[in-house]
Parts: C-alpha cells; sequence; structure tokens
C-alpha cells in the first residue's frame, strides 16, 4: 500500500495569510524515514517543517521533530504554533497537553476558541550566557553594519540560551533595525566562534502599537537568512529584559508583546508570558495565533 501523509502551510504569529513565520505541518509523519522528512523540509522550503507522530512514552502526548531545509532542529517555537493550532483545528477538544522534541518535553496550551484561538508553549526558564568581551562585539557591529553609536547602553550584548543558544544585541530605534545590512558569511562564522545559532536584534523604541519591543533575528548557520517572526527569541528576550531591569515585574506572572517581520513584509507578534515561582523565573510561555493557508495529501511510494 502507499503511504500517504498530510502537509499543511500555516502561517504563525500572525491570523492574516501570508504574514508571520511560515511552517510546514506534516501529520502522520510515522510513515517517513529520516532522509524523507529532511526532503520534505527541502521541498517544501519553510524556515522549519513540523513533522507529527504519535507519543512512545507516558509522560507526552504527542512527539513533533523539526526540520529546516538542512538539518533537524531540537525545538522550534513559530512550528510548535502551527503544529498545535492544526491539531487543535484536527482533535478539537485537548486544551492543554505535553509535547515531546529533542529538546525534551514542553507544555502546550490552547487558549481561546475558533480562529481567535492561541497556543502557548511553556519552556524553562532561559539560561543568561556571557557578555562578548569588546572584540567579539566590534566583529558583530562590522557583520551587521552598525556603529558603537547605534547600540542601546541599557542593554548588553550577550549570549541567552534555552532550547538554542541566540545572540542578543540591543539598538536604539527601529531606524537601526531597518538599516541593518547583515553579512550572512561572516554571521556564519561568527556563530561558530561565539556558540550562537542566531543573532537576535531588538529595541525598546517600538513604533508598533501594544509592543515593547521590535525586532529582526538572522540564523544562515541554520540556513535561515532571516528569520521573520521567532518565539524562541522572544522567550529569550524576557528572561533577558527582566535580569536587565528593563521589564518590571507586576505580579506571580509579567506579560509583555513583541514585534517581528515588519521589515520583511511579513508582520508577526509574539506574547510572553513570564512565570514566577516566588523570587525566581520558573517558565516562560510563548503565546501567538495562526493561520491556516493550504493543506494538501501527499501519497509516496513504499520505501
Amino acid at each position: 500500500m502507499p503511504r500517504s501523509i498530510k502537509i499543511v502551510q500555516v502561517d504563525a504569529f500572525t491570523q492574516t495569510l501570508f504574514t508571520g513565520n511560515p511552517a510546514g505541518v506534516v501529520l502522520g509523519a510515522g510513515v517517513l524515514r529520516d532522509e524523507e522528512m529532511l526532503a520534505i523540509a527541502r521541498e517544501l522550503n519553510n524556515g522549519d517543517t513540523a513533522f507529527v507522530l504519535p507519543a512512545d512514552g507516558d509522560d507526552h502526548d504527542v512527539r513533533v521533530r523539526f526540520f529546516t531545509p538542512r538539518t533537524e532542529s531540537s525545538f522550534v517555537g513559530h512550528a510548535t504554533i502551527a503544529a498545535q493550532y492544526v491539531l487543535s483545528e484536527v482533535q478539537g477538544s485537548a486544551r492543554r497537553l505535553r509535547q515531546r522534541q529533542r529538546a525534551g518535553i514542553v507544555d502546550v496550551e490552547i487558549r481561546g476558541n475558533g480562529s481567535d484561538r492561541q497556543i502557548a508553549v511553556r519552556q524553562p526558564a532561559p539560561v543568561l550566557g556571557r557578555e562578548l568581551n569588546g572584540r567579539e562585539k566590534l566583529a558583530v557591529l562590522d557583520a551587521l553594519a552598525l556603529s558603537s553609536a547605534d547600540l542601546d547602553p541599557r542593554c548588553a550584548m550577550r549570549l541567552v540560551s534555552s532550547a538554542g543558544n541566540r545572540l542578543l544585541i540591543g539598538v536604539r530605534g527601529a531606524k537601526q533595525l531597518r538599516q541593518l545590512k547583515p553579512d550572512l558569511n561572516r554571521l556564519t562564522t561568527l556563530s561558530a566562534q561565539l556558540g550562537a545559532s542566531g543573532h537576535f536584534v531588538f529595541t525598546l523604541e517600538s513604533d508598533i502599537e501594544g509592543c515593547l519591543t521590535q525586532s529582526r533575528m538572522f540564523c544562515p548557520v541554520l540556513g535561515i537568512p532571516e528569520d521573520p517572526v521567532s518565539g524562541n527569541a522572544h522567550g529569550l528576550l524576557g528572561a533577558y529584559l527582566l535580569h536587565h531591569g528593563l521589564l518590571t515585574r507586576s505580579s506571580s506572572c509579567t506579560h509583555f508583546s513583541g514585534a517581528q517581520g515588519q521589515f520583511m513584509n511579513r508582520p508577526g507578534r509574539v506574547d510572553v508570558d513570564l512565570e514566577f515561582d516566588g523570587d525566581t523565573l520558573a517558565g516562560v510561555w510563548i503565546i501567538g495565533s495562526a493561520a491556516i493557508v493550504f493543506e494538501t495529501t501527499l501519497t509516496l511510494p513504499l520505501p
């Protein structure tokens, strides 16, 4: 018998088609070999494609594997939003579940109903890494065509990690974001030298209504020259802003929203909840909407 899988194209972190961050979602992926998953991700040519698999243990409800056109990833925020949005469309009833991937297990909540529903994904508290030294900072600035005067003096250039490592770079305003001219070859080299798979450039002087921050991210080492909207990076940003006193804690759960994608004509919005246990940051919720663009069935020959 031939093998059939369902493929759904989804725009994540938006409710408007052809904006936000596109991701492929493959249902019934248990019939696929690893090399076929990679080939399908390469054919779809999204930044990431999520392959949905049945649970293989009692500690989770569903498994997901993530592939870029180049390689497998341990966790992808926007592709998780996309996959869980599709599953909530298909399955309907589950409001809270656990998803396992290479990076471990995350809690997922379906918030709201219908096309207005949001997917919330909880990750452990990010780990703040080291600040870059002067030589490293100059190399990064040069690779992004920035000057020291373009940096926000409140924001240390530093590594932050959760499911992946990112370098966070704070600039003065949207003007600096708009004028970025990344040298992707140099950023690829710097990723290896610094241990950062992406360079997340943000400003606290957002010109997007309702959003505390505005940002861009470059991940050429992952095969993604510019990522339209990154949920994972916004979770890291929440922990970073809290640590540096740039986000005020108001209760047991602090919230902010970030805008990304405007400079790629794919605007999107990420909502972030920071969850506390006493005085300690206990976890970060990445929250986003989604819109289904199209779906199709692909039939493959027997292996």
